[in-house]
């Protein structure tokens, strides 16, 4: 992989992490405005982004094909309207928690995630861990039930925006459609109900004009803040290896996590520290294996050419 390159994927998955990472203030900007209509504007903004973008890089005629022959291919349709309703079911998540201050909770979410994502990889495509993973993802149960039992309450904002982005990502990964389109066609596919929602609820203004002037703009502006940071990372991916984007993954929950507990002053308890510890160290365990694993593939291929 040449060096340039690498780094300079580096750079823009660092750039993609920051922003997701800051995004709980975007949303916060918002907490006045009802969760459902930031979704509903969310939603149809960031597939007109795309659409322009689309028209931009010169991609319309690639992208009607690639519209045409999902249309005529069920179990392909079937998979990216699920995945359409469940990024937008994450999203919604998202921002209620956020408006609603549970930041620390998000972060915790994003920092489970990728052992969903383990857990589903096992059941669905058969996937192989080793001890150490095993381990891993134990110890991260062990963390949430600490938690659960201290609180008296289960984690519930974490486990949805875990679940809800892993089973996303299981239905990108068996649709199997490039990052830009697939999130053109799956914001396409839930435009009119956002549409209808917001017509329903506000009528013609579709929720502009009943805040200031600063909240119709941020509402205006919340497609490009969805959207770029979903095409830096699919343009960062191509780069850098899975190791290096596992690492990377890391920053959007953990500035979450300190915009939550030294920004917003919500509360980070001892049961917090015990249970992020916990996540922190199945992840450290898990990611160390990865990279092992890993690197044993690349000996052996090497020692077979």
């Amino acid at each position: 992989m040449n060096d340039s390159k690498v780094k300079s994927g580096i750079i823009i998955g660092i750039v993609a992490y920051l922003i997701w990472g800051f995004l709980p203030i975007y949303w916060k900007l918002l907490d006045n405005v009802p969760s459902g209509a930031v979704l509903a504007h969310r939603i149809i903004w960031s597939f007109v982004f795309m659409i322009l973008y689309i028209l931009m890089t010169k991609q319309s005629s690639l992208f009607i094909q690639q519209c045409k022959e999902i249309f005529l291919n069920k179990k392909v349709l079937l998979t990216i309207t699920a995945a359409s309703f469940v990024i937008s079911l994450n999203w919604l998540t998202f921002i209620w928690a956020v408006q609603h201050d549970f930041v620390v909770q998000t972060s915790l979410g994003y920092y489970i995630n990728p052992l969903i994502s383990v857990v589903l990889g096992m059941f669905f495509f058969k996937e192989k861990l080793s001890k150490a993973q095993v381990f891993s993802v134990v110890l991260a149960g062990i963390g949430v039930a600490y938690l659960t039992i201290d609180y008296g309450t289960f984690p519930w904002v974490s486990f949805a925006l875990a679940i809800t982005f892993a089973t996303y990502g299981l239905f990108k990964k068996i649709a199997n459609v490039s990052a830009v389109f697939s999130l053109a066609i799956e914001t396409l596919l839930v435009t009119p109900i956002a549409l209808i929602y917001l017509l329903y609820t506000f009528g013609i203004g579709i929720g502009f004009g009943h805040a200031t002037l600063s909240k119709d703009i941020f509402l205006l502006f919340s497609g490009v803040a969805t959207a770029i940071p979903l095409l830096l990372f699919g343009m960062a991916v191509i780069s850098i290896p899975l190791s290096m984007s596992g690492f990377l993954q890391y920053i959007a929950p953990t500035l979450m996590l300190f915009i939550g507990v030294f920004l917003y002053g919500e509360a980070f308890t001892t049961a917090h520290i015990i249970t992020f510890s916990f996540i922190w160290v199945s992840l450290f365990i898990y990611m160390t294996s990865s990279i092992r694993i890993q690197k044993r593939k690349g000996s052996l291929i090497k020692s077979r050419s």
